[in-house]
């Protein structure tokens, strides 16, 4: 009976979270504190009912209760234990209970930790949250119900797919689904203040550490599913463009803009409607990323291939939340304007060009993207949008973003002297370009402008960076968490431009056709195939190669990559092998048997692209470091007994 119980725990938190929909938002334009206060008890009880329904569906997967039709999909009896527990979130049913879990612990996190916020502001919030997790919920309970059930039940299942069952895969979709569904707590700020009529630097600032930490979630999800796709496809990259991978980058190219926009917003009062728009264009990219995975419209190892009726769902899903919170925009435009005045050179210029610059990427991968869904949804034709496209697009953005991030954080509030700041830079700017040109004559003996270029960035980001925290230091100025979170954030910046320039343009790799004995020479290392031996796993069985990587007459370590069965439905993969190092990777991934004892096999040589995850590891704790900032609790507490008015004009200017 445990599966009906998680069925009927769900039914229960739709029931609820269609109470906290309304409910609170009634008190709130009645004022009736009895109403109000129903908004906190909602999301704590929602929470518990979805929380007992995700236990209900983990349970099933490890005692192996195969009469639940997902289960009997992606389990089988040999499945190792912590594989039948990311199983549950393995495919479409599963994957959206998850998020529902996620979003109903959002809100249970933005209700007790927000206690200084006006109660009316609190409860518009927590009932747009309800909103939105009704949605899910209904999309669950009649299209995607997990705990379905079949008769006969099976003796043993199918299995989760392959490409699954690697640790990163345990990590990854919880930690992108805190990014997506986090962005929801903006959303949700924005909406209610509009609802409220009243947008001010108070409201930025509550939103603010919200945004940053799914902002923070989102990036380690990302970078978590790059990792993922490079140890385990085989196929030695690190981002392929895939429109499932474009749709996880969109909102964080979008959250990026927003969580600056949101500091100019709360400094300085400025950008309002920037701000809004970002908040609800976050969010909705981040819904758009879930209509692709589970429409059905596009093929992916990422993509869940289900019935396109679900994509129709979430479709309209997308258009409510869209139109109707375009629509209280439109509203309450008169509402949401900004009072702080600032010159043309300013650190409000340069935050702005920084939100031009991220929307204006933004812009570029939604075409890229869905360009060709529309044209194949029409029946045009069929054409594909590659890597040619977005490697373009990107070298025209990449450029002035990078000069910008040197020069931004120098830039006074208000206004600035061009010559004051051209002064301390120009000295840094052409430091980095000619040292960032020198470094490819001096690695392969010849000029190669683009890379310089990208060698140049990076050290012009990282020198003005680390200049502007030494003076901020030798003038004994106190380094705030959220300024210390911003630095360290950039320098990551740095480091994963290092990384990316560095692999595309010196990464070797070569097709290869192998005997035992055989040998093959790239970049210096020497790959000598010994041959290929049986191995059992716990649910596959393997032919793995073993191959021994010699340098300047020494032998510097194995790698043994693998082809896979798996027991279930008996599909060979790929388990390739890394040599990793800080500087280098040696990538072996081994392919088929072919006649005379040979073996086609990959190799690769791939020069510092660990740089490009610790990057985005540095941007991580950048943003969980600004979240950490006392300041954001201390202001909201100072301000806690006030309602949100609109800003004044020298409050703007404060």
């Amino acid at each position: 009976m445990i599966p009906e119980l998680g069925h009927f725990a769900l039914i229960i938190a739709f029931a609820i979270s269609i109470v906290q929909s309304i409910v609170p938002l009634i008190g709130a334009a009645k004022n009736d504190s009895a109403l109000i206060s129903m908004a906190r008890p909602a999301a704590l009880t929602q929470f518990l009912f979805v929380g007992l329904a995700y236990a209900a569906l983990t349970q099933a997967f490890i005692v192996h209760d195969f009469s639940v039709l997902y289960v009997s999909r992606h389990s089988n009896l040999v499945q190792p234990l912590m594989y039948r527990i990311s199983g549950v979130w393995g495919s479409h049913e599963g994957s959206l209970l998850l998020w529902s879990l996620i979003l109903s612990l959002w809100t249970i996190a933005v209700a007790i930790y927000s206690r200084n916020l006006p109660e009316i502001l609190m409860a518009r919030v927590l009932a747009v949250m309800a909103m939105i997790s009704t949605g899910f919920l209904a999309f669950m309970l009649f299209t995607s119900n997990p705990f379905e059930r079949i008769f006969p039940a099976p003796l043993d299942g199918s299995e989760l797919n392959p490409l699954l069952q690697d640790p990163g895969l345990i990590i990854h979709p919880p930690m992108l689904y805190m990014g997506y569904v986090g962005f929801s707590v903006a959303f949700a700020f924005a909406v209610a203040a509009l609802l409220g009529g009243k947008l001010d630097a108070t409201w930025a600032r509550w939103s603010r550490p919200w945004t940053t930490i799914a902002w923070s979630f989102l990036t380690f999800g990302i970078a978590l599913g790059s990792w993922w796709a490079y140890n385990e496809l085989g196929w030695g990259g690190w981002w392929f463009w895939d429109p499932v991978e474009n749709a996880s980058f969109m909102p964080w190219l979008v959250g990026t803009a927003l969580i600056h926009s949101l500091a100019s917003t709360e400094k300085r009062g400025v950008f309002k409607s920037w701000t809004v728009l970002l908040a609800i264009l976050a969010f909705s990219l981040s819904l758009l990323g879930t209509f692709i995975v589970r429409s059905g419209v596009l093929v992916s190892v990422h993509a869940f291939a289900t019935d396109p009726a679900r994509g129709v769902f979430i479709l309209a899903f997308l258009v409510v939340v869209i139109g109707g919170s375009l629509g209280l925009y439109a509203w309450r435009s008169a509402t949401v304007v900004s009072y702080g005045r600032f010159t043309w050179f300013s650190k409000e210029t340069a935050l702005l060009l920084n939100n031009i610059i991220f929307l204006t990427a933004a812009t570029a991968v939604f075409v890229g993207t869905m360009y060709p869904l529309v044209v194949d949804a029409f029946g045009i034709g069929k054409i594909s949008v590659g890597r040619p496209y977005f490697d373009t697009m990107f070298s025209f953005v990449a450029i002035p973003l990078l000069i910008l991030l040197g020069v931004g954080p120098a830039v006074r509030w208000k206004g600035d002297n061009v010559a004051r700041i051209a002064k301390v830079s120009i000295f840094f700017f052409i430091i980095s370009l000619v040292i960032g040109l020198l470094l490819p004559f001096l690695i392969e003996d010849k000029l190669n402008v683009a890379t310089g270029l990208g060698f140049a960035g990076a050290l012009w980001v990282a020198l003005t960076t680390l200049k502007e925290l030494f003076e901020r230091i030798s003038k004994k100025l106190k380094l705030s968490l959220s300024y210390i979170g911003m630095v360290v954030a950039h320098l990551g910046i740095a480091v994963f431009v290092v990384g990316v320039t560095t692999t595309v343009t010196y990464s070797e790799e070569k097709d290869l056709r192998m005997v035992p004995g055989s040998s093959y020479n790239i970049s210096g290392y020497e790959f000598r195939f010994q041959g290929v031996r049986k191995v059992n796993g716990p649910n596959y069985i393997a032919d793995e190669a073993v191959i021994e990587v010699w340098r300047g007459g020494e032998k510097s370590g194995d790698l043994l990559p693998q082809k896979r069965i798996y027991s279930g439905k008996g599909n060979p993969m790929t388990d390739a092998s890394i040599d990793k190092t800080l500087f280098r990777d040696l990538y072996a991934a081994l392919g088929e048997e072919l006649e005379g004892g040979a073996w086609s096999m990959r190799v690769y040589y791939k020069p510092m692209i660990r740089w490009i995850w610790l990057g985005t590891l540095f941007m991580t704790f950048g943003g969980l470091l600004a979240v950490s900032d006392k300041r954001y609790r201390q202001k909201a507490k100072r301000k806690s007994a006030r309602s949100l008015e609109p800003v004044s004009e020298a409050t703007g200017n404060a």
